[in-house]
């Protein structure tokens, strides 16, 4: 279940934890996409935190966010590039996209196959893609006071075979928000610190969050890796044995 953009907004921009995240995750994704001249970078799910370094850069910055989330106007003082849609059906040109990142849209997907296969569907054969999502080892996904505590949290394993299946190769993988998620004044005022520190240790168990960046695989490959409890949908009566007309 997708939260909503209210609260989203009010983390990341009205708390001090929320703009502590910000910065670390926005760190990584320069770090790992310093140039996107000329580029059309397109995020899905609450990405606004991540896009406003690409805004000057590349031609194109969208932002989509699905339609249970609810959608918020972005940037501030600028022509809006915010645009609300359904989680699985995208208003976007298929091959079309450069850079594709998407936070807080996965984990909390009803449909997650579904929209790795959006996903795959309009990023460019040459294109790259990043995956944020909350890190099953890390502390961040185990506490509900920050958005990471929402959803299915992964392990590296878990995100990067499920990812392979679909065709969207793993090439690189990194780690952020190595302090607690707490809003005392001690870890915010050394959030930066244990970033560095952490980067230096760990970039796959401690983390609150991993980041994970592909490549579009071309053909894509046939979906019997893929396993039947991911490759179908839930449903409300799963494991109810169906009725059998009583003898006459």
């Amino acid at each position: 279940m997708h939260l909503d953009v209210l609260d989203l907004r009010a983390f990341y921009y009205r708390t001090q934890l929320g703009r502590t995240a910000q910065r670390a995750i926005r760190g990584q994704m320069v770090e790992l996409w310093p140039h996107t001249g000329g580029m059309t970078v397109l995020g899905f799910g609450f990405t606004v935190p991540l896009l406003r370094p690409f805004l000057s850069d590349a031609t194109r910055v969208t932002a989509l966010m699905p339609g249970p989330q609810g959608v918020m106007p972005w940037p501030a003082g600028k022509p809006n590039i915010s645009v609300l849609c359904e989680e699985t059906l995208w208003p976007i040109e298929t091959d079309s996209v450069d850079r594709l990142v998407v936070m807080h849209g996965l984990e909390t997907s009803e449909h997650p196959i579904a929209l790795l296969d959006e996903c795959y569907r309009v990023l460019a054969p040459e294109g790259r893609g990043v995956f944020i999502v909350p890190n099953r080892a890390g502390l961040w996904s185990s506490r509900d006071v920050t958005p990471f505590g929402f959803g299915k949290p992964y392990t590296l394993g878990q995100l990067a075979s499920m990812l392979a299946a679909i065709g969207l190769k793993p090439e690189r993988h990194a780690g952020a928000l190595y302090q607690p998620p707490s809003d005392k004044r001690f870890w915010l005022k050394t959030s930066q610190f244990w970033e560095n520190v952490g980067r230096r240790v760990s970039n796959r168990f401690a983390g609150g969050v991993l980041l994970v960046e592909v490549t579009k695989q071309v053909p894509a490959p046939p979906r019997t890796g893929l396993p039947e409890a991911i490759r179908r949908p839930l449903r409300v009566l799963d494991g109810i044995t169906a009725p059998e007309p009583k003898p006459v």
